[in-house]
């Protein structure tokens, strides 16, 4: 099944791809993404600099290289903290129900009525930017739509026979919820954690262009198309290659959560 779907075979072979280049930054690099060289200002690329330089000399590939590093942990991290808080929200609010559902989704409401986008404004303006707060605040500020999709499935797998019969054995709510249900929710999860790393990307992107994000000199995709935005005009590969790996990243992820949904569906394999 996983061989015949291409959306996936696709997807994971971008993110396998910028996976090795955030690994093997120091090797494929060939520059400091740091070293200054005002001799060598906006250079076009060349054999000697692949994407050109900046406006500071600096080498742009060696630069997009160790931003994929900041890029995917960003997006891996983020997603790996609103994973967690919305499958603990999701699971009591769908197994225990009542007031404790009542109580949990009304925070949930309450969180959506503000555009997640802006809510991360709001709270980046008071915190100090930094790649740690990024991480963080993306993280704390997106977990509500995992929260309402494990409760959803949480309260469909409760009324199952199975369930019932753990309950009436006596077992403790803590080995029901993360024994017996939480193993069959970890499908869908596992679908939107990869859909959840791509809207991060895109998210650092957005923060580091308008200087909320990842400060220089520490290289991102996002500060990096910054510096590009000054000198668009006559330099145009320093907002062209790093906005290609948003791109293709974005995509990549997209792709492989796409086919997870196709392959994980039940009703596709039939």
């Amino acid at each position: 099944m996983v061989k015949r779907n291409k959306l996936f075979i696709t997807g994971i072979s971008i993110i396998i791809f910028f996976s090795i280049v955030a690994i093997f930054a120091p090797i494929i690099a060939p520059y400091d993404p740091s070293e200054i060289d005002l001799m060598n200002i906006l250079n076009p690329p060349s054999l000697k600099n692949l994407f050109g330089t900046d406006e500071l000399g600096r080498d742009v590939f060696s630069r997009v290289v160790y931003g994929t590093r900041i890029s995917l942990s960003v997006g891996f991290i983020s997603v790996g903290i609103s994973v967690f808080i919305g499958t603990i929200v999701g699971l009591f609010s769908g197994y225990f129900k009542g007031f404790t559902d009542l109580i949990l989704m009304k925070i949930v409401d309450i969180a959506l009525c503000f555009p997640t986008f802006f809510l991360i404004l709001a709270v980046i303006a008071f915190l100090k930017p930094s790649i740690y707060n990024i991480m963080i605040v993306i993280g704390i500020t997106s977990w509500m739509g995992v929260a309402r999709m494990v409760r959803a499935e949480t309260m469909s797998i409760t009324e199952r026979d199975y369930i019932t019969a753990a309950k009436v054995a006596g077992l403790k709510k803590r080995v029901i919820l993360f024994k017996h249900i939480l193993p069959n929710v970890a499908s869908p999860i596992l679908v939107s954690a990869t859909l959840g790393v791509a809207s991060s990307i895109l998210v650092e992107s957005a923060l580091s262009f308008l200087g909320l994000g990842v400060q220089p000199p520490t290289p991102s995709w996002g500060n990096i198309i910054t510096s590009g935005k000054e000198n668009i005009m006559f330099a145009w590969w320093l907002s062209f290659f790093p906005g290609i790996c948003i791109l293709l990243a974005v995509l990549g992820f997209n792709l492989t959560g796409e086919g997870l949904r196709d392959i994980l569906d039940p009703k596709s394999q039939e």
